[in-house]
């Protein structure tokens, strides 16, 4: 997998990319190169994006992999980036239940393949099954090649 460089591009970000900046072990060279883009960069994120967010806190809460302090830190962390939530979703929902159909995604991966194909952005995810449906639906990986 080749990184490209830290351009100033808008992209879509899903939860994976989100929730490996919350645990060291998910940490990639990949989800790191995003963060850092987001200096000169904007990411749009779909409407589920912060119910799967807390609902990846509350379940790393209830296995004690994260205490209630880090997780608010963490949360109050990612409100400061410039991640701008679509309002289009309702809109959007016929469309996603088609992408979802067409790719065998789940309807919140579809969701952010949606956004993607609508805004017409690249993706920034660790999703394997997303990726590939990404590339077969001809939407750019964020900052790959």
């Amino acid at each position: 997998m080749t990184i490209r460089s830290h351009q100033s591009e808008d992209f879509i970000l899903d939860c994976s990319i989100t929730m490996a900046w919350c645990f060291e072990d998910e940490v990639t060279d990949y989800s790191e190169n995003v963060f850092i883009s987001l200096d000169k960069s904007k990411a749009f994120v779909p409407t589920i994006w912060s119910l799967e967010i807390a609902n990846v806190i509350l379940f790393a809460e209830r296995k004690r992999r994260i205490n209630r302090a880090k997780a608010t830190a963490f949360i109050e962390s990612i409100r400061s980036l410039p991640i701008f939530h679509d309002d289009n979703s309702q809109i959007a929902m016929s469309t996603t239940l088609e992408i979802a159909r067409e790719t065998h995604l789940t309807i919140y991966d579809a969701n952010y393949l949606e956004l993607a194909l609508r805004l017409r952005l690249p993706l920034a995810t660790l999703d394997k099954d997303l990726r590939k449906a990404a590339q077969k639906n001809d939407v750019k990986l964020y900052l790959l090649n």
